[in-house]
Order: C-alpha cells, then sequence, then structure tokens
C-alpha cells in the first residue's frame, strides 16, 4: 500500500472515531446502525431502513449530514407523488435578454448528497423506479438531457414494518440495489431514560462538521484500493453461492427453504463493507471475520423463502444463520 494511502487510513480511522463521537452527542445509542450507515455511505452504497416511527430516523441522517458537511434533503413518499417531484421538472421561462419562451430545467429534491426516502412503499412503482435510477447510475435524465448528480450521493429509504395498507412493496430487482437492510430496534431502558430527559430539556448541542465533501470521496476512492486476499473472496463467493437452491451441492435444507438466492452484487457488497471496516479501524485489509460481520445486513434482503419456509414461520435470517 503507497504511504499516502497508509497516512488515509490512519486519518479516516481518526475520523470515524469523531465522527460517532459527535453523532453521540445527539443520537443516544443506535451504535451497529450507526457503523452499518458509515460503512454503506464509505462504500458508495445506499441503505433500507426498517423501523417503526418516532425512532429517530430522520434526526438520525439529518445528524450524518451536518456532521460531514453534506446537503441534506427529505423526500416524504406518498401515493399521488410523481417522478418529476422527486427529479426535477422543465418549466417555460422568458429570456430577459432575448425575450424569448424557452425550457428551464428545475432540480428536484434528489439533488443532494444525502437522500431520506421516507416510507419509499407508500408510493407506486414509477416512482419508486426514478429515485432507484438516480441510486443505481448517479445521474437523472429529463426531457432527453442527463444531469449529474452530485457525489457523494447517499440515500436512505424507510419502511414502517406495521402499516402495510396500501403500500406498493419494493421488487426484488430494486431491492437488490440497497447494500443494507437495517432492522431499527426500540431503544434500551437505560437509553430511553437518556433519550427523554434528552429530549424533553432544553439541550441543544452543537455540532462538529469532521469532513467535508472532496474528503469523503478520497476516503471512498480509498475503499477501492485496499487490497483483499483470495480467500476472503473466495469466503464471499462461496458463502452467497450456498444460498443458491440451483447450486448442485447446496444443502438440502436450502433447496427446500429457498425459491431465490442472492446475486453476484451480494458478493460485490460483503467484500466493500469488509473493506470499509478494516479501514475504518485502522488496517490495511480485511478478514473472513470481517465478512461475516455484514451476512445478516447484505443478505436478508436478498434471499427468498419459498411458501414452505413460511409457513414453518422461518425467515431469511434464521437461514443466514444456519448456513453461517
Amino acid at each position: 500500500m503507497p504511504n499516502n494511502d497508509v497516512e488515509l487510513v490512519e486519518q479516516l480511522s481518526i475520523a470515524v472515531k469523531n465522527i460517532k463521537k459527535e453523532i453521540a452527542k445527539v443520537i443516544i445509542g443506535q451504535d451497529q446502525i450507526i457503523n452499518d450507515l458509515l460503512v454503506a455511505l464509505l462504500s458508495r452504497g445506499h441503505c433500507l431502513l426498517i423501523g417503526v416511527p418516532g425512532l429517530a430516523k430522520t434526526l438520525l441522517i439529518k445528524t450524518f449530514a451536518e456532521v460531514l458537511d453534506l446537503k441534506f434533503n427529505r423526500i416524504q413518499f406518498t401515493p399521488d407523488l410523481m417522478p418529476g417531484d422527486i427529479t426535477g421538472t422543465e418549466i417555460i421561462d422568458e429570456n430577459p435578454v432575448t425575450q424569448k419562451r424557452e425550457f428551464r430545467f428545475i432540480k428536484g429534491p434528489i439533488f443532494a448528497n444525502m437522500i431520506l426516502a421516507d416510507e419509499i412503499n407508500r408510493t407506486p412503482p414509477k416512482t419508486q423506479s426514478a429515485l432507484l435510477e438516480a441510486m443505481q447510475e448517479y445521474k437523472v435524465t429529463a426531457a432527453g438531457i442527463t444531469h449529474k448528480l452530485e457525489e457523494p450521493f447517499f440515500v436512505l429509504a424507510t419502511q414502517n414494518p406495521i402499516e402495510q395498507e396500501g403500500t406498493y412493496p419494493l421488487p426484488e430487482a430494486q431491492l437488490d440495489r440497497f447494500m443494507f437492510n437495517l432492522w431499527l430496534d426500540y431503544p434500551g431502558f437505560e437509553e430511553e431514560v437518556e433519550i427523554i430527559k434528552q429530549t424533553t430539556s432544553d439541550y441543544k448541542p452543537t455540532l462538529q462538521k469532521i469532513i467535508k465533501a472532496d474528503e469523503m470521496i478520497s476516503f471512498q476512492d480509498l475503499i477501492r484500493r485496499v487490497p483483499v486476499a483470495d480467500n476472503v473472496i473466495q469466503y464471499a463467493v462461496s458463502f452467497v453461492n450456498s444460498t443458491r437452491p440451483t447450486n448442485g451441492n447446496t444443502q438440502q435444507f436450502v433447496k427446500d427453504w429457498i425459491s431465490w438466492g442472492a446475486g453476484p452484487r451480494a458478493s460485490q457488497y460483503l467484500i466493500l463493507a469488509a473493506k470499509t471496516k478494516a479501514v475504518m479501524e485502522g488496517r490495511f485489509t480485511p478478514s473472513i471475520d470481517d465478512v461475516k460481520t455484514f451476512l445478516i445486513p447484505v443478505l436478508r434482503h436478498r434471499i427468498i423463502p419459498n411458501f414452505s419456509a413460511e409457513s414453518e414461520g422461518i425467515n431469511s435470517v434464521e437461514i443466514i444463520k444456519k448456513l453461517s
């Protein structure tokens, strides 16, 4: 690893500690979720966060944006939201010089560094796909003209697991575009006591900006340059392969319980997450244990249990645990 990369690893390790320290001024607990969001952001991935209302999902991502000095937008997904409401629309405008009428593109809320797509399953597939195209391509096309999105670009989409009436579940192909599927739990008793104390007083923390957008991009580029041993890559690919019921050497319970296993994107994200975790901890290459850390968030939404598994109350997480 070149000397400047070694220095960058050290800088990132220090920055991560400072970022977590600043976020802790506002968000109590949720250490694992904060860590996973950082991993996804540094890996140029996006997250799907599932949790009941009132668990500070909006506050969390807003705090992230503030500490990282990034532009933040929140989009509330509703049944009447149109693709143009996200990407932007063209309006007819009169040129003050030529007095001619011409089309002008007005950028939508997608043009930010961090997007909170709140309750993404409340909007029809046409609108969902407008966001998901931007996530994949880092650009928006309107009236045949392509507009590039500013990097870093990170989408945190949320879903409420309780109210499912009037929702449009994300198709598996679109779910696959999310690096992680994270489940946000209720806080512990002591954490909730601290939350109530803090949120019912006049406590207003002052947050320090730890890194800027260009530094974030240089850290993202660093992650791509981190070397990985062949045996670590082989472990990730082998595990993902073991989730596919069509493979001849898969275990019998996989064939009995899974309709479709994970695709190659799962292996890519496992390796990227492992590399990011290693660098965040000041190490220069990931281990198999680093890959194992992310098996559930990466594979949870990529394994589709069949009717037989569902009838026995078996979900994708239980299958992953049984395989690991």
